[in-house]
């Protein structure tokens, strides 16, 4: 893609079942774009979360920060575009805080963190397009479901509901860069071809104004 600007970085938002990893394969496949994923099958921290949150709250975003801190880095440095499920500033505005006031993280930890992730997001920039999936409740169920991940089988409902809630205040107040909101509700992107054929087109028109 070389023209006026040359898009580097496409990233995709979204709740925990939203369908980001779906998607993120979809459109790299598409477009032939890499693809940067979340590290969700060798994080060391991710099953004994889930478990106990408050132990490992910390830890996880910790994990999770440095993890997509380093693939800003690399999307930047590179030379190809890329397409990254879930971005860095998911965790500080929305599950951190959220950890924070359910008493999962202490405060001094929760303001260590912040404070890391304000030095690390100065010093790289925010995607070029940002996709948020925007999802209501019984969508993200019936996804995490039919995935059957072992360690988000003890997840409640009452956290997923908190976590939506932030995501949508933070997509209102999202002011970095390009976002485009698909609602997911009635689409099935990975198993109808006409679905993904409309996130095609909502795309293609946010690129064109990107050049």
């Amino acid at each position: 893609m070389k023209s006026k600007k040359q898009i580097r970085h496409v990233a995709i938002a979204g709740n925990i079942g939203a369908g980001k990893t779906t998607l993120t394969r979809l459109l790299g496949k598409h477009y032939g774009w890499d693809t940067q994923y979340e590290d969700a099958t060798t994080n060391p921290y991710l099953s004994d979360f889930y478990n106990d949150m408050k132990r490992w709250s910390f830890n996880l975003q910790i994990y999770f920060l440095n993890s997509r801190y380093q693939q800003v880095l690399s999307i930047r440095n590179g030379t190809k575009t890329v397409i990254q499920d879930r971005t860095i500033y998911e965790d500080a505005y929305i599950f951190a805080p959220n950890l924070h006031e359910m008493g999962l993280m202490e405060a001094r930890d929760f303001n260590n963190y912040f404070d890391l992730f304000k030095t690390m997001s100065s010093q790289v920039s925010a995607p070029d397009l940002l996709i948020y999936l925007q999802s209501d409740i019984a969508t993200l169920v019936s996804h995490i479901q039919n995935r059957g991940r072992d360690y988000e089988g003890s997840m409640s409902l009452d956290y997923l509901k908190s976590l939506n809630n932030r995501y949508e205040n933070w997509i209102s107040n999202y002011k970095e860069g390009k976002l485009l909101i698909i609602n997911t509700k009635n689409l099935d992107f990975q198993n109808v071809p006409e679905d993904f054929g409309k996130i095609i087109n909502l795309i293609d028109s946010e690129l064109h104004g990107l050049f």
